[in-house]
């Protein structure tokens, strides 16, 4: 049986694969609040997501889907070292992604999804009307036929992305060096929280709340699928309800 992998090597691995991710995100996230800041006020800022990256169509289209699976690449690494783990079960049964319990974990991630949501939607409001949260646009203004199925696929992404590498890769190298429980959930929640600083303060603080949320969750039921689930559907919710009530409702 092979020997576990010292600390050291953890920790660097750790650095490693946050730093070609989301804690790059985060520095830039970081730098971008700071731009925001020096140029006048947050209630006055815009953070956009899901831009348009091309005037042509199919060219906008192609550099979407890359974008969306370069993305995930990160996911694909953490997967391989965690599999190198001297352990006897696969990555999917130890972090709760397997096809086990499809209908248990949507049911799940919905409920998860609601709880989350509908505060989360109150704390962007009245983080707007105190000054401390952008104008977030999380559709692009240019529409397709293809625009609602690369959103969904940007919210999957999104949602794999942040909940395999921040709560199920992280959290479990985190105890693997013998990190306290408080001390792993802390650092994931911030974490989360770091890299939303470009919509300002306000959405850093409700997904720093977000990240105890489901870093409890994950230590109590080792399952990140209902995480996937409640972070896709919040992201669908927010990016194609955008969408679809900007003409409408004169957001744009």
């Amino acid at each position: 049986m092979s020997t576990p992998a010292p600390a050291r090597r953890l920790g660097a691995e750790v650095w490693i694969v946050l730093g070609l991710s989301l804690g790059q995100s985060a520095v830039y996230a970081l730098l971008s609040l700071v731009v925001k800041l020096t140029q006048g006020s947050l209630r006055s800022s815009t953070a956009t997501l899901n831009s348009s990256r091309a005037e042509q169509g199919w060219l906008d289209l192609t550099l979407q889907l890359a974008g969306i699976g370069f993305a995930l690449v990160p996911v694909a690494l953490a997967w391989y070292l965690l599999s190198l783990d001297p352990e006897e079960s696969r990555v999917a049964k130890r972090l709760g992604m397997g096809r086990d319990r499809p209908l248990r974990d949507l049911a799940t991630g919905a409920g998860l999804a609601l709880v989350i949501g509908l505060p989360g939607l109150a704390f962007y409001f009245a983080g707007r009307l105190l000054g401390i949260t952008a104008d977030v646009v999380p559709a692009p203004d240019v529409v397709h036929w293809w625009t609602v199925p690369v959103l969904v696929l940007s919210a999957f992404q999104n949602a794999l992305l942040e909940e395999f590498v921040v709560v199920g890769y992280l959290m479990t190298r985190l105890r693997q060096l013998r990190w306290s429980l408080a001390a792993t959930i802390a650092t994931s929640a911030l974490l989360r929280g770091s890299y939303h600083l470009y919509q300002g303060i306000g959405p850093a603080i409700g997904n720093a709340v977000m990240g105890v949320v489901f870093g409890y969750w994950f230590h109590r039921t080792r399952r990140v699928m209902p995480l996937v689930v409640a972070h896709t559907l919040l992201d669908v919710v927010a990016f194609v309800g955008y969408l679809a009530l900007a003409g409408p409702l004169g957001l744009r």
